[in-house]
């Protein structure tokens, strides 16, 4: 383990591992989200320094609990006198001691710590995009400038951004305690949705070195759910939906860096690894049949991927999955999804006369007009469909989103009609 320890990527992982359940368990001690932030940062800083000259700590997360949470205190102590501080030999970095001594400090569960995290940084109170920032900022611990990068703003910005977002959860006055079921199963919803929410930002970005990573961490966060839920059935679903999607990566783009339609890509590229745990997790979240949103789109999304190529994919399902889903969660942008595999089906009329009533709704979403450019290409009215499809790249949002526009325009007109 010695040799271990020497390795920085080791202790970089160690300090990633335990940052949830550390930040969480030192902010129920102080109540102040700066201050564990602060704390678990200084118990980094000592970590980096001790753990490779005396070894690693038989626990690291509770020694990184106990040192941070002395750091702390030993910095009330230096701005007030009334602080009663633990005594020294309580804590010790030689002895193994942190991880009885965590049990007596700590009274709450491991998972009742990390959701409170979880939920405070998804509070209600706080807009979607404030509550990815501060989830990145506070149970990633990505810094300021990488989540700036991120999403495309100044370092300025997104440190206001952060500190408003604590100025509003500490005048909120969120309480610490463990919510009950209720409003726990309501919580739990908004944390999932900020994950895939997340998970979006990085995958729609294509393969923008500084965002595409935010995939990962949604990942890695939907895995730390599970591990507290683990028979939840949509923690399970939403996993594999991201699994699914993010095994695509190595055939998304070419070699110039370009959108590269599914139709279109290679699926030898697509990553067997990825595929197959997120169809092993959408057939066991099935088996609890309690069936949910994301569950149905993970369903979507196994039946492209148990397809060896484009002409074997089974449209039926993913239509009557779309169905499914519109009675769920009814939105536009499902039905405007279900009308691609209905076109698929019963052909571009179908597909056209379903859309037909959305476009008050979508009046501003660049999908809308490519769906209906397309519809219309192949049913021969090319020139209502060029219209489409410029007002489409006007309205996409970045530079792979109109990539992906213009690859459509080209493979639709390669077609027979």
């Amino acid at each position: 383990m010695n040799e271990v320890i020497h390795d920085p990527a080791w202790i970089h992982g160690a300090l990633t591992a335990a940052r949830p359940q550390a930040v969480a368990a030192l902010l129920r001690y102080f109540r102040d989200m700066d201050i564990a932030e602060e704390a678990y940062q200084e118990a980094c800083l000592r970590a980096l320094k001790s753990w490779p000259q005396k070894g690693p700590p038989r626990d690291p997360t509770a020694w990184l609990i106990l040192v941070g949470r002395n750091a702390a205190l030993d910095g009330a102590r230096k701005r007030s006198r009334d602080v009663e501080l633990p005594s020294p030999d309580i804590i010790s970095d030689l002895e193994d001691a942190e991880a009885p001594l965590i049990d007596r400090l700590d009274g709450s569960h491991y998972r009742d710590d990390v959701l409170r995290l979880l939920f405070i940084c998804c509070h209600p109170e706080l807009p979607a995009t404030q509550q990815i920032a501060l989830a990145l900022r506070i149970v990633s611990g990505l810094t300021v400038a990488q989540i700036a990068r991120a999403f495309l703003v100044s370092d300025a910005a997104m440190e206001q951004r952060i500190t408003r977002a604590k100025a509003r959860i500490a005048k909120a006055d969120v309480p610490f305690e463990s919510p009950g079921p209720i409003e726990r199963s309501e919580r739990l919803a908004a944390v999932a949705a900020m994950i895939y929410l997340l998970f979006n930002e990085g995958y729609s970005s294509g393969n923008d070195p500084d965002r595409a990573p935010l995939c990962d961490e949604a990942i890695r966060l939907a895995r730390l759910l599970l591990r507290l839920f683990q028979t939840e059935p949509e923690m399970m679903g939403l996993i594999a939906l991201m699994l699914l999607q993010q095994s695509r990566l190595p055939a998304r783009f070419d070699e110039d860096g370009e959108a590269v339609l599914l139709e279109d890509q290679d699926r030898t590229r697509w990553n067997a690894k990825l595929i197959s745990e997120g169809l092993a997790l959408i057939d066991k979240a099935m088996r609890h049949n309690r069936p949910g949103p994301y569950q149905v789109q993970a369903a979507i999304a196994a039946i492209h991927a148990r397809a060896a190529t484009a002409a074997d994919t089974e449209w039926a399902g993913i239509d009557a999955l779309y169905a499914a889903l519109e009675r769920m969660q009814p939105s536009p942008v499902i039905t405007l999804n279900r009308a691609v595999a209905t076109a698929k089906l019963h052909g571009p009329e179908a597909g056209l006369t379903m859309i037909a009533p959305l476009e008050k709704a979508l009046s501003g979403y660049f999908h809308y007009f490519g769906a209906r450019g397309a519809f219309l290409l192949q049913l021969g009215r090319s020139t209502e469909a060029r219209t489409d499809f410029d007002r489409a790249i006007a309205l996409a949002g970045t530079p792979a989103q109109a990539a992906h526009i213009r690859r459509h325009i080209d493979r639709l007109m390669q077609e027979p009609r």
